[in-house]
């Protein structure tokens, strides 16, 4: 149970890219809420989260992603997500979060 986050801003795209590696779920959401809440405060952008190396996420991990998503939003700003894992995919569209999130095949 553990996660790495990169974060990184992106001067060319103008976006927030980030690698989560490992697993999203109740020990490690609040470290993900803390870096992303910095990124934001920071400058303010998309996110762009790319998941190849991202293992698992639970339903804190979403609530999580929802909370920024409320935060960014306010600014018109929006949530990518990229390169999910089929059972990560599946758990987006179970609780139609497909449709909140922009989710790039």
């Amino acid at each position: 149970m553990a996660l790495n986050i990169m974060i990184k801003f992106d001067e060319i795209n103008n976006h927030w890219s980030v690698e989560p590696e490992g697993e999203i779920d109740i020990y490690t959401s609040p470290e993900l809420k803390e870096k992303l809440s910095k990124a934001l405060d920071d400058k303010m952008a998309d996110i762009v989260i790319d998941g190849e190396k991202l293992d698992y996420i639970d339903s804190t991990g979403l609530g999580t992603l929802i909370g920024i998503l409320k935060i960014i939003k306010e600014n018109k700003n929006k949530i990518y997500i990229r390169n999910i894992k089929p059972n990560i995919r599946k758990l987006f569209d179970i609780t139609e979060l497909d449709k909140v999130f922009v989710i790039e095949e």
